[in-house]
């Protein structure tokens, strides 16, 4: 009988069905590192969205031959000990398509037309104390006929562009060969960070990709430009990030993700008080509907690796 265990329950706000194969089942609201190997003792699957599952932690998991993530990305695991010791891990496809790419036109319809300053300033009065009808304190820019420049050509990243086209952008993408939809011209990132009136991340994290945005990138774009991140935390120097916002290297930044969450230990992007940054809590992944979906796959996804026709693996 298989062993399944999910460490941290509390992230993922979904009914949840229970594998149709015989089992025994374990779940915890949510897991400190030091102890998952208790927890997954005698576990030959585990389930985990956010708690790591590093090497020291499987070399003491004999049992353990599957891994499920209740996410998209997968650097919480260690891959090449995986590897290793021949444990499969699955990951979550395609569950985000409508709702990161919403969240990250959201964060760019605020910055760019500044909403949070003038709701700021009419909690303050001074739109009751105005001699007219409106005041313009704030620029306020328009999308269409602008450029935005989406590193990532995954599905978020393409989500994120359709949306750019319905806005009347013109959309210019960052990633490796070949395209992954049909009429996509990838442009030379130096480029990209040129020409880009709004810059979204939708790449993974990868040890190529970490802190690939700093103070040297933050030069090359427009002081005009605004960026987004509803990706990684770890892709953007948050140090960098806020030399640039208080320097005016650029307009504005929206950012969903940290690089530790929670910032038990306190992060950079946390103390900046500026109307043109805007940070929310890792939740643009997190509609009600794209929970529900991914809560459907991650039980897909164990119990079709029990079954012998494996999906989703990125090992």
């Amino acid at each position: 009988m298989e062993k399944v265990v999910f460490l941290d329950r509390n992230s993922l706000k979904a009914n949840l069905r229970r594998p149709s194969f015989d089992h025994e089942w374990g779940e915890f609201d949510q897991t400190l590192s030091s102890d998952v190997v208790d927890r997954l003792k005698g576990a030959t699957i585990a389930i985990t969205n956010k708690v790591p599952i590093r090497k020291d932690s499987i070399d003491q998991l004999p049992d353990l031959k599957f891994i499920a993530v209740a996410a998209t990305g997968y650097d919480v695991i260690d891959i090449p000990a995986c590897k290793d010791r021949g444990i499969s891990v699955a990951n979550i496809r395609n569950y985000a398509v409508n709702t990161v790419p919403e969240h990250t036109f959201s964060l760019i319809l605020s910055l760019k037309r500044n909403l949070v300053a003038y709701r700021k300033d009419i909690l303050a009065g001074r739109w009751q104390k105005h001699d007219q009808f409106c005041f313009f304190d704030y620029p306020i820019g328009d999308l269409s006929g602008s450029t935005i420049g989406i590193f990532g050509e995954g599905v978020l990243g393409q989500g994120t562009a359709k949306i750019a086209k319905a806005f009347g952008m013109n959309v210019l993408f960052a990633d490796h060969p070949p395209p992954k939809a049909e009429g996509v011209k990838f442009t030379d990132p130096e480029e990209l960070l040129r020409e880009a009136d709004v810059i979204s991340l939708h790449c993974p994290l990868t040890e190529s990709s970490r802190n690939f945005i700093g103070l040297n990138e933050f030069k090359k774009m427009k002081k005009k430009a605004i960026l987004i991140n509803t990706a990684r935390g770890g892709l953007v120097n948050e140090q960098d990030l806020v030399i640039a916002l208080k320097e005016g290297l650029i307009a504005g930044a929206g950012f969903d993700v940290l690089t530790k969450e929670p910032p038990i230990e306190g992060n950079p992007l946390l103390d900046i008080n500026l109307p043109n940054f805007i940070l929310t809590p890792h939740v643009a992944w997190a509609s009600d509907g794209a929970m529900q979906f991914l809560a459907d796959q991650l039980i897909d996804n164990v119990e079709l690796f029990i079954s012998g026709d494996p999906q989703h693996l990125v090992t």
